[in-house]
C-alpha cells in the first residue's frame, strides 16, 4: 500500500503538543485527511523496589476528571536520551535514584492520531535521590507489591494505558527478578 502526502499544515502550535493537518492520497487514489498531534517522544518507568514493591504514583487527570494510579513517566527533553529522561523522572517523580535502568521495549501511545513513542525502563537498585519535581505536578508516591500490582491491572483497576504497556513489557523481567 502506497500512501501519499499532498500538504501538511499546522493548525495548532501548542506549548505541550503541535496539531498538524496531513492531506493524504490513499492507494485507491481517493483523498482524505488526518489530524496529527506531533509530541515528543517520553519515558514510563517501571520501579522495583528491594521489598517487590512497584512505585507508582497518584495524579489529577483533568482530562480524565480522576486522580489516577500510574507509574512515573515523562516527556524526553531535546537533545535529552531516552535512557537519561528515565533517570532524571524517576528521582523528580518519586525522589529514588535507579542503580540499574534496563531498557524493556516500547510503543506507540496512540499511532491513530499521535506521533508520541515512549520507551519503557525496569528502575532497580533503588535508592533515595530526589529531584524537585515539575512545577505543575503534585503527585503521592504509592509503593505496591507485585502481585498485588498486577492483580490490579489484570482487574481493569488501573486505567492508564502506558503503565498498562510498561506492566506487559516488563512482566516477563519482574518475575525473574521477585
Amino acid at each position: 500500500m502506497q500512501f501519499e502526502l499532498i500538504e501538511s499544515e499546522i493548525v495548532y502550535p501548542g506549548r505541550a503538543f503541535t496539531v498538524r493537518r496531513d492531506h493524504l492520497r490513499l492507494p485507491d487514489g481517493r483523498t482524505t485527511r488526518f489530524d496529527i498531534v506531533e509530541h515528543h517522544s517520553s519515558v514510563v518507568i517501571v520501579p522495583l523496589d528491594r521489598d517487590g514493591n512497584l512505585v507508582f504514583v497518584r495524579q489529577y487527570r483533568h482530562a480524565a476528571g480522576l486522580d489516577l494510579l500510574e507509574l512515573p513517566a515523562g516527556v524526553i527533553e531535546p537533545g535529552e536520551e531516552p535512557e537519561a529522561c528515565a533517570r532524571r523522572e524517576v528521582r523528580e517523580e518519586i525522589g529514588l535514584a535507579a542503580g540499574r535502568m534496563e531498557a524493556v521495549g516500547g510503543f506507540y501511545l496512540a499511532p491513530g492520531y499521535s506521533t508520541e513513542y515512549m520507551h519503557v525502563y525496569l528502575a532497580t537498585g533503588l535508592e533515595p535521590g530526589p529531584l524537585k519535581a515539575d512545577p505543575d505536578e503534585f503527585l503521592q508516591v504509592e509503593p505496591i507489591p507485585l502481585a498485588q500490582a498486577l492483580s490490579l491491572a489484570d482487574g481493569g483497576k488501573i486505567p492508564d494505558s502506558k503503565s498498562l504497556a510498561a506492566l506487559l513489557l516488563a512482566r516477563k523481567r519482574l518475575s525473574e527478578l521477585v
